[in-house]
């Protein structure tokens, strides 16, 4: 039952707290600088080092760098050839690139629920919705949390379907002592400013050598020749397009954040993983609450620390209980509004709230915290306060 009751409460804190602000140091700052003051700011030597030193890190075979996690996406099915008559099964609990992509190349998504304790995509509901036009599955490893990815393969291997992961949040995690990156045919990777590793925007595609190669002319119209080969001294003016590709190159500009942020990537994982069991600490024994699953046989990087308010305990909605953190100056997000609720995906495809229940359900008792290294002692303390101010002050 959601209250009427106006917010009363006194912020604790002076300043806002930022839900997810990017973690940059002088070291990116005087590595940009540095990149402005060479002879390459677009693709070039930076972005290829940072692809080498990427693969290396995630034990891929190969990498490319593009402009974000959605034009990873976006090559990965295009560059493995689905489009029109093809369907690719996906989760309705991710943010909408990872199905906008799939209607770009005019192939068909076709969603299933997710699993209740990780919200991620449910092998079980998968292999029924398999059907001779499936080409593909899209598991989108939610918060940080990866996918149960052994079902899925075999899934695959039965049905000689291609496997891209969307591992936007998935920076590092580790299923069954396997980096992510090196599990389906395809990963996809973000490096938005509010991810685990950022260059402002950008993503990665990590996979089989030749895989990355036929990617590669798609992340750049198409070209046989990439532009910093074109205008080394040793390249040539002469190229030729031998597919219809995008613009979704790196920039060194990019790279060279990124090569700093991956210096510094355990470091700042540590810290998460430090606030991660504060939280944990605080709200696990709060019966209102519901802290998030990480499953023994995985490493969650914990992009994303989302609670689930047991709403029968409380007398208040999720939207309310944001508004509230709001009134004691912490930002917090919802992650994420399932993909059929989207009016576009609704009305295209006849999705109705219930046909995914678990998601449907889930999304409206979801609320994320804030989580970057960041994060003081301190800041963790008022926002453990003021989740539990809330839940005091609202607990039927």
């Amino acid at each position: 039952m959601t209250s009427v009751k106006l917010i009363d409460t006194v912020a604790h804190r002076t300043e806002f707290l930022p839900f997810s602000p990017p973690a940059i140091s002088e070291q990116e700052i005087d590595a940009v600088v540095e990149t402005l003051r060479s002879c390459w700011i677009t693709t070039g030597p930076k972005t290829r080092y940072f692809e080498r030193k990427f693969s290396w890190y995630v034990n891929a075979p190969g990498a490319l760098a593009v402009n974000s996690c959605t034009g990873a996406l976006h090559i990965a099915v295009a560059s493995l050839g689905l489009g029109p008559g093809d369907e690719v099964i996906t989760t309705p609990m991710t943010f909408a690139s990872s199905v906008n992509v799939i209607v770009h190349e005019g192939a068909t998504p076709v969603l299933v629920d997710v699993e209740p304790d990780t919200l991620n995509i449910d092998p079980a509901r998968v292999a029924e919705a398999i059907t001779p036009r499936t080409r593909a599955l899209l598991p989108v490893h939610y918060t940080g949390h990866p996918a149960d990815m052994k079902p899925l393969l075999e899934l695959a291997r039965q049905h000689d379907l291609r496997i891209i992961e969307d591992a936007a949040h998935a920076l590092p995690a580790y299923y069954e002592g396997r980096m992510v990156g090196t599990i389906g045919d395809l990963t996809a990777f973000s490096f938005y400013a509010t991810k685990n590793l950022t260059t402002a925007e950008g993503g990665m595609l990590t996979g089989a050598e030749d895989l990355i190669e036929q990617a590669r002319v798609w992340s750049l119209h198409g070209m046989n020749r990439d532009a910093w080969k074109r205008y080394d001294s040793n390249g040539s003016w002469y190229y030729e397009i031998v597919a219809p590709g995008f613009k979704y190159n790196m920039t060194d500009i990019q790279a060279a954040i990124g090569l700093v942020q991956l210096k510094r990537l355990e470091e700042m994982q540590t810290r998460r993983y430090a606030v991660v069991r504060q939280y944990n600490d605080a709200f696990g024994d709060m019966d209102a609450l519901q802290t998030p699953t990480e499953r023994a046989n995985v490493r969650s990087a914990w992009h994303l620390y989302v609670l689930r308010l047991n709403l029968d305990k409380l007398t208040i909605d999720r939207n309310r209980f944001i508004e509230e953190m709001k009134a004691h100056n912490i930002g917090t997000s919802v992650h994420f509004i399932p993909i059929h609720l989207h009016p576009y995906y609704r009305d295209t495809f006849g999705w109705k709230p219930e046909d995914f229940p678990i998601a449907f359900r889930e999304f409206h008792r979801l609320i994320s915290l804030p989580l970057h290294p960041g994060l003081t002692d301190e800041d963790v303390a008022d926002v453990v306060a003021a989740v539990k101010d809330i839940v005091e002050r609202y607990r039927c």
